[in-house]
């Protein structure tokens, strides 16, 4: 490839990159400007929003609500999906196909469909869920399941579980001892990437947390949507805010990777 050509190739990401970035820097300039009329750029400059924002107890309530909910729903995943994808992947390898469709059930039905009847059926004894977070716990999961079989199933076929699994145990290991020091351990990219991937998802979900929970257990969604009446300023700042904590989790995740790069 010749220098023109990498200098074109570098030049069409950059202006990708700054038309996708557009949006959320004028965002971020708007949470930061003190008054924003008839100019191109701000008149002025201040922090009183993000300070607002980060000083109001009710945000932090709703974003300790969000992230509990998240990891809860992705862990629940985790120890289910693992033991099941292991079992069928090893014992019953033609069932992926048919996992591969029942897995995509969730979003062939609309979650504001969804919500009506589970509105229904755990609103009254024996289950009264709704307005609690464990039933957000249980939609989170059936959203996050496909992301994470996916991702975990694409990273069994590469790994070559067969020929894993017979090595270890030529070595003296029962399955489950091979399943838990030899394949967990290779599975550890198609997790990271699976958890990623789904809780970036799982935190911006609005329709679920509205109407199954609502304002009896605010999440930051649920927080936005109630502020959108507000300040222009603040609304912007809350935005900002949770990219931030999108980018800041994604970045804890990536650093105690051990396998980055």
């Amino acid at each position: 490839m010749s220098r023109a050509e990498k200098f074109y190739h570098r030049l069409v990401v950059w202006l990708l990159f700054a038309i996708l970035a557009l949006p959320l820097v004028a965002t971020l300039l708007y949470a930061l400007s003190s008054q924003w009329s008839a100019t191109i750029l701000p008149q002025g400059y201040t922090l009183k929003w993000f300070i607002v924002l980060w000083s109001d107890a009710r945000f932090l309530t709703a974003l300790g609500h969000s992230l509990l909910i998240c990891l809860g729903a992705l862990l629940f995943s985790l120890v289910l999906v693992l033991p099941t994808m292991f079992v069928i992947a090893y014992y019953y390898p033609r069932l992926d196909q048919v996992m591969s469709v029942l897995i995509l059930m969730p979003f062939a039905i609309p979650p504001v469909v969804s919500s009506v009847g589970l509105l229904q059926l755990y609103s009254s004894s024996p289950l009264m869920l709704t307005g609690t977070p464990w039933i957000l716990i249980g939609c989170y999961f059936t959203i996050a399941l496909p992301f994470i079989y996916r991702a975990i199933a694409n990273n069994m076929q590469a790994i070559n579980l067969k020929e894993l699994m017979d090595a270890a145990h030529l070595l003296g290991a029962s399955t489950w001892q091979a399943a838990l020091f030899v394949v967990l351990p290779n599975l550890r990219k198609g997790v990271f990437i699976a958890v990623l991937l789904s809780f970036s998802f799982l935190i911006g979900e609005f329709v679920f947390a509205n109407l199954l929970v609502g304002n009896r257990y605010e999440t930051l969604q649920v927080y936005l949507y109630n502020m959108r009446n507000g300040s222009g300023h603040f609304t912007s700042a809350l935005v900002i805010s949770y990219f931030f904590v999108v980018l800041l989790v994604t970045w804890l995740a990536n650093a105690l990777n051990p396998e980055r790069g």
